[in-house]
């Protein structure tokens, strides 16, 4: 026999008589994205007692554990902040909602008027999701919203339109990479530059696109800096 050999095979008898078991209690239900999938599943959130059992039979509560999300498809357990992280379709909506309100924020700023600027706002906005976009509802859009808020075009940025960038790129910001949260910045910048140079108040419009991305300011100056270099 080698040596350690008759230890391991007590370890072995022993575990196969002494145990713990978990019995999960389901205690709600959705749609995620699930890490180990790598995609949008069902799934179950579960809570457990814990119970030490002899012979499979369980004998001794252990406490509670969890609770757990439980992926309907491949079983795995993870903890319940894998539920922050938007599903597909989910985020895909958020982004589309994100570049939808970048390019009206870049607009009212003072752009509007040009029809390049709205011919490259309606190509960015289909690009991200809306299909059937088109250049004269986004400048209805945008006159509507200069009425609503009683501001001309040019003008300071109002801090309704703030609020809305922050509501609309906020929550996505964290799911995008760094590359993402950029690409945004530079639809915008690329709108604003589609009629000329920047005017300040597209300037203001884009600084609060980029704090609203949590790209830093050095990085925003940086950014509309190399949009104004042709590619």
């Amino acid at each position: 026999m080698l040596p350690g050999r008759g230890q391991d095979g007590r370890v072995t008898r022993l575990a196969r008589i002494l145990g713990t078991r978990t019995a999960w209690t389901t205690v709600g239900d959705g749609e995620f994205f699930c890490p180990g999938c790598g995609g949008d599943r069902n799934y179950q959130r579960l809570t457990g007692r814990r119970r030490f059992t002899v012979l499979g039979m369980p004998v001794v509560p252990r406490g509670e554990t969890g609770p757990v999300v439980e992926c309907a498809a491949c079983q795995c357990h993870f903890g319940t902040d894998v539920l922050d992280h938007p599903t597909t379709i989910r985020f895909s909506a958020m982004l589309r909602d994100a570049v939808h309100t970048v390019a009206l924020a870049v607009l009212s700023a003072g752009g509007t008027c040009a029809r390049t600027s709205l011919e490259t706002a309606a190509s960015a906005v289909r690009a991200a999701g809306f299909s059937d976009c088109t250049e004269e509802q986004l400048a209805a859009l945008v006159a509507a919203l200069a009425a609503d808020t009683g501001r001309s075009y040019g003008e300071p940025y109002g801090t309704g339109l703030a609020i809305e960038l922050h509501e609309a790129l906020g929550p996505l910001a964290p799911h995008l990479a760094p590359v993402g949260r950029e690409s945004i910045l530079l639809q915008g910048a690329r709108i604003a530059l589609a009629d000329g140079p920047y005017t300040p108040a597209e300037r203001e419009v884009l600084a609060t696109v980029g704090a609203a991305l949590t790209i830093c300011a050095e990085d925003v100056t940086r950014l509309l800096e190399a949009a104004r270099t042709p590619s």
